[in-house]
């Protein structure tokens, strides 16, 4: 595509293209978790293994992070390929899953999963970015609104299957990343406003860079007290729901419900928060809204656990808050970094800080997996609050800082 054409492509379309193609793409990360109940019986797995399928991707992603920002490769190459290209991988790595006969070959999948979504969610993020739309926190939230539908779609899938065999949704998944690779190779053109650093020796100039930009580093400090927090509610909230309706009689149908219920709370209230937040953040600031929804979300994380076997209506309305505000922050802390971040440095410091956050994660899921056993369900979700509420505190220091103001519209 010629640059005059690229220069009158709009960037409305061209987010709405990379949004609809991460939704379609997202939906191989819990498309193994959200059928760990036949994986469970099929591979005689306990609960730390079953919390595996999940983190294995999270440590996948880690690595493949960790290996883009040492190389700067985020920032090296023509994203909307590397979007396209990633997309295809982790299609291709995520059916296989269904051959893979054992607990340890389906981790080893899991693991290179995630590694290709490396190529994904970060490199969404700055094709909106370099595509500039007027509002970018708004811009940004519809990525991450996007992120959390696709994130949820597996649990959609699995409620209009529910009697379809668990290998159905692997393959359902993955057609659905084929067709997102699909659009962004073919639909999407390249930036007009692209900026590549030329092929070098591997350096760890970038990596440094971004580590003594102070005020970005808080924003990333803010976005690991929100990791902590969100992938082990987005894994265990609908093993929460189907526990909390066994207990409260309601064993019939529980497990069709609380896909259904956790494809709302996470996929639909999560879209709507991640688009008000973005909506309100370039109003209001990013460090506001950012400090208001972990507010939100840890208050959540505190009260769930007192409604669980009680009413269903309850934990419902608890969940769809929760589900609401626990992403509401996520664009800000993105959309933040490459407002701090030098622009030659924003595909690095993006894929540091998803790095580190999904690192975090790692823990999170899995502490959830013994607290659930050892103290019950009405206390796990308690200890998710810290990271909030730590998130909170790096919020107010940015807000402080005199390098916040180059934030979008002087909003800090």
């Amino acid at each position: 595509m010629s640059f005059k054409t690229r220069r009158s492509f709009s960037p409305w379309v061209a987010l709405a293209l990379v949004a609809i193609a991460e939704i379609l793409t997202l939906s191989v990360w819990f498309s193994a978790s959200v059928v760990s109940s036949p994986l469970a019986h099929l591979w005689h797995l306990n609960s730390i293994e079953v919390a595996l399928l999940t983190a294995s991707v999270q440590l996948g992603f880690v690595i493949g992070a960790v290996v883009s920002s040492l190389t700067g490769a985020a920032d090296r190459f023509n994203a909307r390929r590397v979007f396209s290209i990633a997309a295809a991988s982790g299609a291709a790595v995520n059916v296989l899953f269904i051959v893979s006969g054992s607990w340890e070959i389906g981790i080893l999948l899991r693991l290179l999963t995630g590694a290709a979504m490396v190529g994904v969610y970060p490199v969404a993020v700055k094709l909106v970015t370099q595509w500039s739309p007027a509002r970018r926190g708004t811009a940004v939230g519809i990525l991450v609104g996007a992120l959390t539908l696709g994130s949820a779609l597996p649990h959609l899938i699995l409620f209009l299957g529910v009697h379809a065999p668990w290998q159905s949704i692997l393959v359902a998944s993955s057609v659905l990343a084929l067709l997102g690779a699909g659009i962004v190779a073919l639909l999407l053109p390249d930036p007009p406003n692209e900026t590549r650093r030329a092929l070098s020796k591997i350096s760890l100039v970038s990596l440094r860079s971004v580590l003594a930009n102070k005020a970005a580093m808080l924003a990333n400090y803010g976005y690991f007290g929100h990791m902590w927090e969100l992938y082990a509610m987005w894994t265990w909230f609908p093993a929460f729901v189907y526990a909390s309706f066994v207990i409260h009689g309601d064993q019939r149908g529980a497990t069709a419900t609380a896909s259904v219920i956790g494809f709302l709370a996470i996929g639909v209230a999560g879209a709507i928060g991640s688009l008000t937040g973005g909506v309100l953040a370039d109003k209001f600031g990013r460090t506001a809204i950012a400090g208001a929804a972990m507010a939100m979300s840890g208050l959540c994380a505190l009260a769930i656990g007192v409604a669980y076997g009680g009413s269903p209506w309850v934990v419902i309305v608890i969940g769809m808050v929760w589900g609401f505000a626990v992403i509401a922050d996520s664009a800000q802390f993105s959309a933040a970094v490459t407002e701090l971040s030098a622009p030659e440095y924003v595909g690095t410091a993006l894929t540091l800080q998803t790095a580190i956050g999904f690192l975090i994660t790692i823990f999170s899921i899995n502490l959830i997996a013994v607290l659930k056993d050892l103290i019950g369900w009405q206390w796990a979700f308690v200890s998710l609050s810290v990271g909030p509420f730590l998130g909170i505190y790096a919020m107010l220091r940015l807000r402080a800082s005199a390098a916040s103001i180059v934030m979008a519209n002087g909003k800090r």
